[in-house]
């Protein structure tokens, strides 16, 4: 699936990768899972997608959000948006998809092979753009839940398919390792509507 002379770029879409990650059972170690890509293939870089909530005193997913800027990935955050829903529920949004899918199309000419990481299907059009481009793209997800965290279009538009289950005992934190948590990391919902997973 990788060629070691190829230029590989990883693109992670941080809320749904935890998403699936714990879905499956499993919490990701970030340096691991740069040392997998870089055995595979001339690493170029790697990028994680976020949203913020700022407003916050303590936001408990800053800490991997530090590490990972110091660490050989290239963040990217911005601030959730919060609105009150017609049942005057308060709910916050923060998509990514956009500013992911400029930046793939930016380091298109320089890269042969992107591995994007998620399963949302609103990337089917990215997707199928890299390609035309004469990219590789392989998506990360996984098909190990009910229903299966991967659009079907999302994974019949891609080259590769790669289970994030399969990836487990590589990129997996040992359960030993992880540190004590003050509460769970707030992952924001990207929309309010349903996706087509």
């Amino acid at each position: 699936m990788f060629d070691a002379r190829e230029k590989v770029a990883l693109f992670i879409d941080g809320a749904n990768l935890y998403s699936t990650a714990k879905a499956i059972g499993f919490d990701i170690d970030y340096k691991r899972l740069l040392k997998e890509f870089q055995g595979q293939a001339y690493l170029l870089r790697a990028y994680y997608y976020t949203a913020l909530i700022e407003d916050q005193e303590y936001s408990s997913i800053r800490p991997l959000i530090d590490w990972l800027d110091y660490n050989g990935y290239k963040v990217i955050t911005k601030p959730v948006k919060e609105f009150v829903d017609s049942a005057g529920r308060r709910k916050v949004k923060g998509n990514m998809d956009i500013e992911l899918a400029v930046d793939a199309m930016e380091l298109v000419d320089t890269v042969d092979h992107i591995v994007l990481f998620s399963g949302d299907g609103d990337f089917r059009s990215l997707v199928e753009a890299l390609q035309r481009k004469g990219r590789k793209v392989s998506v990360v997800s996984t098909l190990k839940t009910q229903p299966p965290m991967i659009a079907d279009d999302l994974r019949r538009q891609a080259d590769h398919f790669i289970d994030l289950a399969s990836l487990a005992n590589k990129i997996g934190r040992d359960p030993s390792e992880r540190p004590a948590r003050p509460q769970t990391p707030v992952h924001v919902d990207e929309d309010d509507e349903d996706d087509d997973y």
